[in-house]
C-alpha cells in the first residue's frame, strides 16, 4: 500500500493543506484506490519553507491546493 501523507502543521494549515487533503480524497475514491493508498495526516515535516509538504513514501515534497491533482497523477499514480 502507497504512503501519502499530507503535513497539517500551522504553516502547512495556513498555505491550504486542509484543501489538498480533501482533493486528495476525492482523487482517492473516484479512482477506486482505497485499497491501494494509505492517505494521512501528519505534524510537521521540516519543510515549512516550502509550502504544504507531501510525502510519498519517502520522498517530501511541496504541493498547493493548485497543484494537487497534478501531483496526484504525475507523481502518485505512476507509484502504484
Amino acid at each position: 500500500m502507497l504512503k501519502l501523507s499530507v503535513c497539517i502543521g500551522s504553516s502547512c494549515h495556513l498555505k491550504g493543506s486542509y484543501e489538498i487533503v480533501q482533493k486528495f480524497q476525492k482523487l482517492i475514491a473516484d479512482n477506486s484506490l482505497e485499497d491501494r493508498i494509505e492517505l494521512k495526516a501528519t505534524f510537521c515535516m521540516k519543510q515549512c519553507q516550502n509550502g504544504v509538504s507531501v510525502g510519498v513514501e519517502d520522498e517530501i515534497c511541496s504541493v498547493s491546493p493548485e497543484t494537487a491533482e497534478s501531483f496526484f497523477t504525475e507523481k502518485v499514480m505512476p507509484k502504484l
